[in-house]
């Protein structure tokens, strides 16, 4: 775990990390006053001073924080307003959470799972349609893809060719087929990784994890209009990427766009829909990383 240095321990309340010394000065810390028609609970108080904390760049990725018992005297609350508080930050995406002798709260970055579970449970109630991700697909997909040509790296421009490779040779199994559309989703993050607009990476990201996650099509399906799919798919992969191997931003946004274009037009001739379903935090593995549970 990161060390704080002893300035942001005294601002902070964050256990040093060197010898995990108590900070000095007993009088707890004040909690926001939220006085009104319906208190908040002391949990969410203590929940957004820490969130404050990050925020002021108090406390970043990999910081641990104190004990649970350390932190209900710093605050001066109850366990079960402790626990409360550290859950709430668990949920948002904000700190990891471990049991056992070394275990406690450390400040994480927020995955993009987590992103695309509030997302996607919103769109739940939404109605959201295939056509509507399509939609937003076909205008932002080529500028994710032309943003990030210049920042492509040899590694970047491996893993593409990788994708290329595994769908190439076409299925003959169902399943088999299935990962390849998979893999053709990959292609798409591989690209969006190396944009440098976080905010455009994230959206794209998020659409390309609803499209693996969500995307049923009719059960009557062959194989081989899964493979006429994929051949589709792959002619135009490896056009996008000989355009990026030449850095040609222009022809990689074109070609793209074509792709985005045909790939919608496929869907519909495989009578695809977008399933729509709550995603709980197991379908995307988010408990996965969770050390000393049981």
């Amino acid at each position: 775990m990161a060390s704080v240095q002893n300035d942001e321990c005294l601002t902070t309340g964050v256990t040093c990390m060197a010898g995990r010394k108590q900070i000095a000065g007993k009088k707890p810390l004040p909690l926001p006053d939220k006085r009104g028609p319906r208190t908040t609970k002391r949990g969410d108080q203590v929940a957004e001073v820490i969130k404050g904390w990050i925020t002021d760049g108090k406390l970043r990725p990999g910081v641990r924080l104190s004990k649970e018992a350390e932190l209900q005297q710093m605050f001066n609350v109850s366990r079960g307003s402790m626990r409360d508080a550290l859950k709430a930050l668990e949920v948002q995406g904000l700190v990891s959470l471990s049991t056992g002798p070394d275990g406690g709260a450390t400040i994480t970055r927020v995955p993009l799972a987590r992103a695309f579970l509030a997302m996607q449970n919103f769109l739940f109630f939404e109605s959201t349609s295939l056509e509507d991700i399509y939609a937003v697909r076909r205008v932002l997909e080529p500028l994710v893809a032309a943003g990030a040509v210049e920042h492509l790296s040899d590694a970047d421009l491996e893993a593409l060719e990788r994708s290329v490779d595994v769908c190439e040779p076409f299925a003959a199994g169902h399943e088999d087929a299935l990962d390849q559309r998979h893999e053709d989703i990959h292609f798409h993050d591989v690209l969006a990784m190396a944009n440098p607009n976080a905010f455009l990476r994230c959206l794209c990201q998020i659409i390309n994890q609803m499209l693996h996650s969500l995307v049923i099509v009719a059960g009557n399906v062959t194989q081989q209009d899964y493979q006429a799919f994929g051949r589709k798919t792959v002619v135009a992969h490896r056009a996008i990427l000989d355009a990026a191997k030449r850095r040609d931003v222009e022809a990689v946004g074109q070609l793209m766009a074509a792709h985005i274009e045909e790939a919608e037009m496929q869907l519909r001739k495989v009578h695809a829909a977008l399933q729509q379903k709550l995603v709980v935090d197991s379908d995307l593995g988010l408990h996965a990383g969770r050390r000393g549970a049981p």
